[in-house]
C-alpha cells in the first residue's frame, strides 16, 4: 500500500477513536509514567499486519520503542509475544485498541488463507482472493491474503477485464462483449468472462477469451467445462467457494480458484496486549 494512503488510514482510525482525546487515560496515567507493553498471540495464527501496528504506535508517539521476533507470513502457535512496547504508558494506551485491530484482522485474513492454501498444497492451482473486501482497507486485505499463501485477482476494475453477466446483458452477448474489450483494451491486458453454463462456456470459447470463470457451477459441470475448455483458455471457478469445495474443484482440472471468503469471512483472531508499569 502507498505509504501516504496508509498514513491516512491511520490517521482515520485514530481520528475515530480518540477524538478529541482519552478522557480515561488523560484522566488516570500521568504524562511522565512510563512502563512495557507487549502483544500476544493467544491462540494459532498467521502473522500479518505487524508493520501497521508498529506504525500506528509510532503515529501515537514517535519515542515509543518497538520490537518483534517475528515477521508477517510466520505462523504462531499461540502464546508467543508478537510485539514489545516501551514508552511513555498514556501513549501505549492510547494506541491499543487501534493497532490491535489492524494486527487481529489483517492476521485473521491471513489464517483464513492459509487454512485454505493449505488443502491445496501439491496441486497446481493458484488461490486468489476478489474484490469482496473492507471499503479503504483492499490493500491490506489484499496484502495479507498473499501473506498467508494466496494470491490476487484484480486490484480494482482499473486493472483487468471480467466481462460479468451484466455486461454481456448490455452489450447483446458474449461475442459482442469480447470483441468491444478487445477493439478498446491494451493489447497487455488478458480479457476474461464469466459464465455460468455449458453454453456460456461455448460462447467464451467462439470469442476468443483468455480467462474463463466457471460461476456457482457444481462440481460435475466444472469437470465438463474443463474438458471442453481443454486448455484453450485458462480456467477459474468462484462462487461461494469454502474450504471444504477445494480438493474437489482442484480435482476437476481448474488452473484458478477465486474465494471472497478469504477476506469477506475471516474472523479475526485473538489477540491482547497488557502493559506493565516500570
Amino acid at each position: 500500500m502507498p505509504m501516504d494512503n496508509l498514513s491516512r488510514l491511520i490517521e482515520a482510525a485514530l481520528s475515530e477513536d480518540l477524538g478529541p482525546g482519552d478522557v480515561t487515560t488523560d484522566a488516570l496515567v500521568a504524562r511522565e509514567l512510563c512502563g512495557r507493553g507487549c502483544i500476544t498471540a493467544r491462540e494459532p495464527l498467521v502473522l500479518a499486519g505487524l508493520d501497521v501496528a508498529r506504525r500506528v504506535f509510532l503515529a501515537v508517539d514517535p519515542e515509543l520503542a518497538l520490537h518483534s521476533d517475528f515477521v508477517d507470513g510466520d505462523r504462531l502457535d499461540g502464546g508467543e509475544a508478537v510485539l514489545s512496547v516501551e514508552g511513555r504508558l498514556g501513549s501505549m494506551l492510547r494506541a491499543e485498541r487501534s493497532a490491535l485491530n489492524f494486527l487481529q484482522r489483517l492476521s485473521g485474513i491471513a489464517t483464513q488463507t492459509r487454512r485454505f492454501a493449505d488443502v491445496l498444497k501439491g496441486t497446481p492451482v493458484r488461490l486468489v482472493d476478489t474484490r469482496k473486501t473492507t471499503p479503504g482497507w483492499r490493500m491490506l486485505e489484499k496484502y495479507a491474503v498473499r501473506m498467508g499463501g494466496g494470491g490476487n485477482h484484480r486490484m480494482g476494475l482499473f486493472d483487468g477485464v471480467l466481462i460479468k453477466d451484466n455486461h454481456i446483458a448490455a452489450c447483446g452477448g458474449v461475442a459482442a462483449a469480447v470483441r468491444r474489450a478487445r477493439n478498446r483494451i491494451s493489447h497487455l491486458l488478458k480479457i476474461e468472462v464469466e459464465v455460468s453454463d455449458l453454453d456460456g462456456v461455448r460462447e467464451a470459447l467462439a470469442a476468443g477469451a483468455d480467462v474463463i470463470m466457471l460461476d456457482n457451477m457444481d462440481p460435475a459441470a466444472v469437470k465438463d467445462a474443463v474438458a471442453l475448455i481443454d486448455h484453450r483458455a485458462l480456467v477459474e471457478v468462484s462462487g461461494r467457494v469454502g474450504a471444504s469445495a477445494l480438493a474437489g474443484l482442484a480435482a476437476c482440472g481448474v488452473d484458478i480458484i477465486s474465494a471472497g471468503a478469504l477476506t469477506h469471512s475471516a474472523r479475526a483472531v485473538d489477540l491482547s496486549m497488557r502493559i506493565w508499569k516500570v
